[in-house]
């Protein structure tokens, strides 16, 4: 940082409250204001470029970011600093009939990257195929009152190079509900890409020292299944409404809502990644039609996350042992998503540690070590070597990285013999031994 100093004064920033106010951050931001100056300059030279050429007016400029920004709890998380990305469009004067905006307005309808694609073809005057996700916001047939009524918008965060997550969120107006399925992992879970970075080290070290106040410290603990925030009171999305008795019919209503969602895209992501791979990567829309019912159920367990044990248990129980294997590894999930509550099915996971589905296997393990029940890396240990999938691999991984950095269990590379040779699980196996630049 000494040798690099930055255009934007340190001292002028004002950090997110999520953020701990210290020399690095305030570089870090201060830096990434002086980089987003450099990108607009070099957007600068394209414009003046089509000028030049007598372009200008006869194009469409569409100046946006690709996610939410690179600094801490940005880039790759469903929060807004990770979602809401800047975007500006300038309407040429040849065109100007295509767009019902006034040059220098700002509409505050919600677009999505999915909607760019039939944005383009509707601009071109090109038909939009049916099957096509998004709805134009320019161009023939759209207006701007119609935009600035679009207040809906539908996010999602899976994996991150090797670390797995499984967020959904839905926005609608002011409201913005977040549905952490595997609420026992951490939003700072390790990857080693961002904890290359001087700031996310430092915040890190920072929690473990015991320094972070209540705000700072969230990105690090559990998180709860779901998550209510009022964006207009709290952007920074710092404050959950979610056990907020004032706020449980809005609460319901996204619920069901977000429900709703995952059920009508098939979401895919109720299928391990290894599963996926195997079944439905050559046609995942097909794929997801014809298991509708079987999502649609997977979608059910998961959900008894969110009620409390005493009703959840019955249905848990039965999930367990259901001859769907996919029923028992989201029975697992949701036990430990309950943690210390669902004790009583400890005897009926134990049973799964060699079920013969290995992800059912790494996720009764995993609800076992949440809640300390017995030490779940042997098993974990037996799945790597067993597997020849390098999607169960990295999966396990996950997992072992998650036990041992946030439930202290040890974990011993030694005995591991892998029969898988290539993939991105050695950014997990470099982190376990030590090994390696991160």
């Amino acid at each position: 940082m000494e040798n690099e100093k930055t255009k934007t004064p340190m001292d002028k920033v004002k950090l997110h409250p999520y953020h701990p106010d210290t020399p690095t951050f305030r570089y870090t931001h201060a830096r990434y204001f002086d980089r987003m100056g450099v990108v607009d300059e070099q957007m600068g030279k394209v414009v003046a470029n089509l000028e030049a050429d007598g372009l200008l007016e006869d194009t469409f400029i569409f100046y946006f970011g690709d996610h939410g920004g690179v600094l801490p709890r940005g880039k790759g998380y469903a929060y807004e600093s990770g979602l809401h990305v800047p975007f500006v469009v300038r309407i040429p004067e040849n065109f100007k009939k295509l767009a019902d905006h006034e040059r220098g307005t700002r509409t505050d309808g919600f677009v999505s990257f999915i909607d760019f694609g039939p944005t383009v073809l509707n601009l071109a005057g090109l038909e939009i195929p049916k099957q096509m996700d998004g709805k134009p916001f320019l161009g023939k047939g759209t207006t701007a009152e119609e935009l600035s009524g679009r207040d809906e918008a539908f996010g999602y965060a899976d994996r991150f190079d090797e670390k797995y997550d499984f967020v959904r969120t839905l926005r609608k107006g002011k409201w913005k509900y977040v549905r952490n399925y595997q609420a026992f992992y951490p939003d700072g879970l390790q990857n080693n890409y961002r904890y290359r970075m001087l700031a996310f080290a430092e915040w890190r070290n920072l929690y473990k020292a015991g320094k972070l106040n209540a705000e700072q410290s969230q990105f690090f603990e559990r998180r709860p299944p779901e998550q209510l925030f009022d964006l207009e009171s709290d952007p920074h999305e710092v404050r959950d409404l979610s056990s907020d008795p004032k706020h449980k019919d809005v609460l319901a209503q996204m619920r069901v809502g977000l429900r709703q969602k995952v059920k009508r895209i098939h979401d895919l992501s109720f299928y391990p990644e290894s599963h996926m791979a195997a079944e439905a990567l050559g046609d995942g829309v097909a794929y997801g039609r014809r298991h509708t019912k079987e999502i649609n159920d997977l979608v059910a367990v998961a959900d008894l996350s969110l009620v409390p044990f005493a009703k959840a248990k019955k249905a848990l129980a039965e999930a367990l042992v259901s001859g769907n294997p996919w029923e028992r590894y989201w029975a697992c999930i949701s036990c430990g998503v309950h943690g210390e509550t669902a004790k009583p099915l400890v005897p009926t996971a134990k049973k799964l540690l060699t079920d013969e589905n290995l992800m059912v296997r790494v996720r009764a393990a995993e609800f076992l070590g949440i809640i300390k029940a017995m030490d779940p890396m042997p098993t974990l240990v037996g799945v790597l070597n067993e597997s020849e999938s390098g999607q169960e691999v990295l999966l396990t991984f996950n997992t072992i990285a998650y036990l041992r950095d946030h439930k202290g269990y040890a974990f011993d590379l030694s005995p591991v013999k892998l029969k898988v040779k290539r993939g991105e699980y050695t950014r997990r196996t470099d982190y376990l031994s030590g090994k390696g630049k991160l």
